[in-house]
């Protein structure tokens, strides 16, 4: 077979379905209980915060669900997204494994969140929506959602998570560019924000209070809705596309993975690659593991609980089954910011729980060691959140180093890191320190869920 580099789709080879992966489990996830009853909630109960259609993709017991054309009409500004095997990466660490990473950096907003701030955007158009609120970490769930709303004519205002804000300032110049109003969480607009700053002055936020935020303004405004970019089942849902794609690329060229490995703070990045093969897997047509990475100050799968618990820091949202570090948890402010969460989503919450995938936590000194090494090679600068799926490749190949074995790897590139020269200056300039998680404050946060009977 000829060398190659780059594995391409033609447009007419893009996937016109998301795929849930739900039908296909051994057992259904729990389902979400309503904050006051502690009852499984219904449709009607979400109303509130988003529009029916996507209320149905959530509770959706259909494998496959089709992609709007007007959705996928807007899609085509980068997808299909190019798969690349990392043969300059491989040869700088004298490997003999394969290293692929499926690029997502060139999307508009430069990460994988427009997969669905798009159809997101395009089911609160076709409800009638007048304004979409958000919560964003790093800015670019904030910047895709601004994009996307820009392709419909929809208002967007987004709560930035403070520390991000302060170290990311062009990121809320490219929600503005879109249109959007943005401003940093927690934040003088809201109750909830109100009530934290006469706490702490200096806090530096979370994406529970920013989401709090959020949340509470559009409850208050009847055309208002709430957008999520990351947790829920509809969004890992429209990320599937990436895991699709990747599988025809794949055998294009006649490799399947042994080793999936994906960064992890809210779960959508490592949903939308690792859950078409993971279906593979379930049908007994390939066998990889497949690998969750998260932050060392974060580590909700490795080091939190698998318990009721909300998704915002106020205690707003629904209860969900996922594994937490307590809704109150506010993580050190490391420059992952799109990782910085308590919980995780649920279907990978409960993946993990039914041992279909397995969870290491990374610090973020070996996560950007392995991004300069990465960009030397490959020269691609990644975001901070991708670094930790990198670092977790790196280790892998390293290993296929000693042992000789010439393994698969695949990973998603979920975004460039062109916004992110302030942590890459931290990190070459020696000021960055790991952060690790506090077990004393787990505690006191873990101590604050709610006990379901």
């Amino acid at each position: 077979m000829a060398e190659y580099s780059k594995i391409l789709l033609d447009e007419s080879e893009m996937p016109t379905q998301w795929y849930n992966i739900i039908p296909d489990l051994p057992e259904p996830p729990p389902p979400p209980l309503h904050p006051g009853t502690h009852e499984p909630i219904g449709p009607d109960d979400l109303a509130p915060l988003f529009p029916m259609d996507l209320i149905m993709q959530e509770v959706t017991t259909d494998s496959y669900v089709d992609i709007p054309g007007e959705v996928l009409d807007v899609y085509k500004l980068w997808r299909p997204s190019p798969l690349y095997r990392a043969r300059r990466l491989e040869k700088a660490l004298d490997t003999p494994a394969k290293i692929y990473y499926k690029y997502e950096g060139v999307s508009p907003a430069g990460s994988h969140k427009p997969n669905t701030s798009v159809p997101q955007a395009y089911y609160n158009a076709k409800a009638g929506t007048k304004k979409i609120t958000t919560e964003t970490g790093a800015g670019q769930w904030g910047s895709s959602l601004a994009f996307a709303t820009a392709q419909y004519g929809i208002e967007c205002e987004v709560w930035q998570v403070a520390a991000s804000y302060a170290q990311k300032p062009y990121r809320k110049t490219m929600m503005e560019i879109w249109g959007a109003s943005v401003h940093p969480s927690p934040s003088d607009q809201t109750e909830a924000g109100r009530s934290l700053l006469a706490q702490d002055p200096d806090n530096p936020g979370s994406l529970g209070i920013a989401i709090s935020e959020a949340v509470e303004a559009a409850v208050q405004d009847p055309d208002t809705k709430y957008a999520l970019g990351s947790v829920l089942n509809h969004v890992l849902l429209h990320q599937t596309i990436i895991g699709e794609e990747a599988l025809l690329q794949l055998a294009k060229v006649g490799d399947t993975p042994d080793v999936l490995v994906g960064c992890t703070g809210g779960g959508s990045n490592f949903a939308g690659l690792s859950f078409p093969f993971l279906r593979e897997k379930l049908a007994g047509k390939m066998n990889p593991t497949i690998r969750c990475v998260e932050p060392a100050a974060s580590p909700s799968l490795t080091k939190g609980e698998y318990r009721y618990d909300f998704g915002d820091t106020m205690g707003m949202t629904p209860l969900v089954k996922m594994h937490t570090l307590g809704h109150s948890f506010i993580p050190d402010p490391i420059h992952a910011g799109g990782l910085r969460y308590h919980g995780m989503a649920p279907l990978v919450s409960h993946i993990y729980e039914l041992g279909l995938c397995e969870a290491i936590a990374i610090g973020q000194t070996e996560c950007f060691t392995g991004a300069i090494q990465f960009a030397k090679s490959e020269g691609i600068v990644p975001a901070p959140e991708p670094t930790h799926a990198i670092a977790a490749a790196i280790r892998e190949a390293l290993e296929c180093k000693e042992s000789g074995e010439e393994k698969v790897i695949l990973t998603a590139l979920c975004g460039h890191g062109h916004m992110d020269m302030a942590a890459y200056d931290a990190f070459l300039s020696g000021e960055m320190v790991d952060y690790d998680h506090r077990d004393a404050d787990i505690a006191e946060a873990m101590a604050k869920v709610p006990v379901i009977a």
